[in-house]
C-alpha cells in the first residue's frame, strides 16, 4: 500500500480556518501546517500542533523555509492566504512542486502589472496607471480619466479603496495614503466600471475556477449583495442571478484572463463587474475566494478546501460543479468604518429562528478592537439555504432587522450598530 500524500499548507491570518483546512485536506493526505512567523502564528500554534505536523517558516530566507518543508517530503503545496501567495510560489519553485509560478504571482498581486498583461494579451482593456508618488497623480488622471477607482497596488479586502470623482480631492487622498502614516507604498488608479441595473442584487460577481496542467474549469459563479460605500463587500450568494447568456460570457472572459496570466496550476477567484456592455474584469486572485468554504458547506455539494487540495495534487477536477438546486447565502453586517470596541450582540436568538437561516456567526469577543478604515470587515454574518432568490431576500431582510450590536467608540460613547448603519450615542444613566 502506498503512503498517503503530504500536503504542505502555508498559513497565516486571512485564511480558511485551521479546522477547515485540516478537515478538508485529511481525506486526501497528511497536511503539514507551515506557519508564517508573527503574532498570529504564536496564537494558533498550540491548536495547530493538535491538528497536524507543523513547521515554523523563516520570514527572511525562502531557502531555509524550503529546507524545513523538504524534511516532510511534501507532494503538494497550497495557501489560502492572499498575503502568502508570493512566499508559497517561491517555496514551491524550490521544491519543484506544482503551483503558481513566482512570475504569475507577481501578476496576481500587482494590480497594475495584472491590468497591463490583460491589455497586452487582449483579455481586457480597463485603463490603469501606477501611482508611486504624489507627483504621478496628474499623469494618472490624464491617462485614466475620472471617475476612477484608487486602490493599493497590492492589497486585499477593499483596503484603502476609493471612488475618485474630483481631481483635487484625489490628489489630497493620494498624498495622505502615500505619506509615512498613510500605510501604502504604491497605488493604482483604474477606470471606473459602471455596473448595469441588477435590481436588489450587486452589479458584480465572482467566478471560482480550477486550473490543472493548464486546463481551466469553472466550478461556481458567485453572486453578490450590493456593496456598501465605497467598495465594501457585504455578502455572497449562489447561484448568481444571471441569464445563461450572461453566465457564458462571464466564463469566457475569465478563461481568457487566466490564460493571459499564464496560470497553469491552482485555484483562482476572479471578480467581474456586470456592465451594460458585458462582464469586465475587476481583478484576478490566485487563491480560494472568501466565504467559498461556507457556501459549499451550505449547498452540501463538496468541500472547497478539499477541491483546492485536489488541484494542488494535480488531480483532474474539471467535472466538479457547485450544486445550484437551491440558493445559499452569507450576508454580513459590516463593521463601522470608524472602528471602536466590540461590546455585545443583540437579537441573536431571534435571527437564528428565521426560516432559511442556518447560522449566525459572530467573529468577535467582547473587548475586541475593530479596525478603522474602508476595508471590508464584519460584525457578524448570516448564513442560510432557501428555495429561491425571493426567499433569500426575505430571510436576509428579516434576520438583519433583528440583529444589532453595541460598539464603544474612541470617544468612549456607546452606539448601536445595525445593517443600516450607526445610531446616535446610547444615553448613559
Amino acid at each position: 500500500m502506498s503512503e498517503r500524500p503530504v500536503i504542505a499548507v502555508v498559513y497565516d491570518r486571512g485564511s480558511a480556518s485551521l479546522l477547515d483546512i485540516v478537515d478538508g485536506l485529511t481525506p486526501l493526505g497528511d497536511p503539514v501546517l507551515a506557519l508564517w512567523p508573527g503574532d498570529h502564528a504564536d496564537e494558533v500554534e498550540p491548536l495547530a500542533e493538535e491538528l497536524a505536523r507543523i513547521v515554523r517558516l523563516d520570514a527572511a530566507d525562502h531557502d531555509v523555509s524550503a529546507r524545513l518543508l523538504a524534511a516532510h517530503a511534501p507532494d503538494a503545496i497550497v495557501t489560502f492566504s492572499e498575503s502568502l501567495l508570493s512566499v508559497t510560489a517561491e517555496i514551491a519553485a524550490r521544491l519543484g512542486l506544482p503551483y503558481h509560478s513566482p512570475a504569475t504571482v507577481e501578476l496576481l498581486r500587482d494590480k497594475y502589472a495584472q491590468r497591463r498583461r490583460l491589455r497586452e494579451r487582449g483579455a481586457d482593456s480597463v485603463r490603469s496607471f501606477a501611482v508611486r508618488r504624489p507627483g504621478d497623480w496628474a499623469e494618472a488622471v490624464t491617462a485614466v480619466g475620472l471617475p476612477a477607482v484608487l486602490k493599493p497596488l497590492c492589497g486585499e479586502g477593499s483596503r484603502s479603496t476609493h471612488l475618485i470623482e474630483d481631481a483635487e480631492q484625489g490628489a489630497a487622498l493620494v498624498a495622505e495614503l502615500l505619506s509615512g502614516t498613510g500605510g501604502e507604498n504604491s497605488l493604482v488608479l483604474e477606470e471606473y466600471l459602471r455596473g448595469r441595473d441588477c435590481g436588489p442584487f450587486g452589479d458584480h460577481i465572482s467566478v471560482e475556477s480550477a486550473v490543472t496542467g493548464g486546463r481551466v474549469s469553472h466550478w461556481a459563479v458567485t453572486g453578490k449583495f450590493p456593496l456598501e460605500p465605497p467598495f465594501r463587500e457585504v455578502g455572497h450568494l449562489r447561484p448568481a442571478p444571471l441569464t445563461e447568456a450572461e453566465r457564458a460570457a462571464a466564463l469566457d472572459v475569465v478563461t481568457a484572463a487566466l490564460h493571459a496570466l499564464d496560470i497553469t496550476t491552482g485555484i483562482t477567484h476572479t471578480e467581474l463587474k456586470l456592465t451594460a456592455d458585458g462582464p469586465r474584469i475587476i481583478e484576478v486572485n490566485g487563491r480560494l475566494g472568501g466565504f467559498q468554504t461556507q457556501l459549499a458547506s451550505l449547498a452540501g455539494d463538496f468541500d472547497a478546501v478539499t477541491l483546492a487540495g485536489r488541484v494542488a495534487l494535480g488531480e483532474d477536477v474539471s467535472q466538479v460543479r457547485a450544486d445550484e438546486r437551491r440558493v445559499v447565502f452569507a450576508r454580513a453586517v459590516p463593521a463601522p468604518p470608524g472602528g471602536g470596541t466590540y461590546v455585545a450582540v443583540h437579537g441573536l436568538r431571534d435571527a437564528l429562528a428565521v426560516d432559511g437561516v442556518r447560522n449566525v456567526v459572530v467573529p468577535h469577543s467582547p473587548g475586541t478592537r475593530l479596525p478603522v478604515g474602508v476595508q471590508t470587515g464584519e460584525l457578524a454574518w448570516v448564513e442560510g439555504a432557501v428555495a429561491d432568490h425571493h426567499a433569500m431576500r426575505q430571510a436576509v431582510e428579516r434576520a438583519l432587522s433583528l440583529l444589532s450590536f453595541t460598539i464603544e467608540g474612541p470617544d468612549g460613547e456607546r452606539r448601536i450598530v445595525t445593517s443600516e448603519g450607526v445610531a446616535p450615542p446610547v444615553p448613559v444613566g
